[in-house]
């Protein structure tokens, strides 16, 4: 559990090497044990960190393992999730992205907090958690760092 969490601490720190080994180490500690369920949460998290990196291929071979994993678990939550992140095809950056959601991207992108951008765009907090969640799963991300990597890489306008 210890390597998972700290694989997904990295991975929202943004140190995407350190945690691709802490959510291999996990994958690979579930696997030992015989917790699959486990283990493949964990390879969801070595698929989102492999994409972070840009290395398309080797994630979707982790999610797609995961998703099966997933399946025969009958976990259909997480299944939706990892579908989520595999049936996004590459865009252009804001694709699907209304203009105040790729206006929050630009700000998150930034390392403004909720409130801070709340503050600058006169909305609640909880609109900007709204558009944040709303970004990360039209794009296929889970973090603020991997929504800050899309935005650097894209450079939404």
């Amino acid at each position: 559990m210890a390597a998972q969490a700290r694989g997904a601490v990295l991975l929202a720190e943004g140190d995407a090497r350190g945690a691709l080994s802490a959510a291999r180490r996990a994958w690979s500690l579930w696997r030992e044990v015989g917790a699959p369920y486990e283990a493949a949460r964990a390879r969801l998290v070595v698929g989102m960190v492999c994409r972070l990196l840009g290395d398309e291929d080797a994630a979707r071979m982790e999610l797609d393992s995961a998703r099966h994993v997933l399946e025969n678990l009958s976990a259909g939550p997480d299944v939706a999730r990892v579908e989520s992140l595999t049936d996004r095809a590459p865009s252009k950056a804001g694709c699907g992205l209304t203009a105040r959601e790729v206006e929050v991207l630009q700000m998150v992108a930034t390392g403004r907090t909720n409130r801070v951008i709340a503050g600058e765009l006169f909305l609640s907090e909880k609109t900007v958690a709204r558009h944040v969640s709303n970004i990360f799963m039209k794009l296929g991300l889970s973090s603020r760092a991997a929504a800050t990597a899309y935005a650097y890489e894209h450079d939404p306008v």
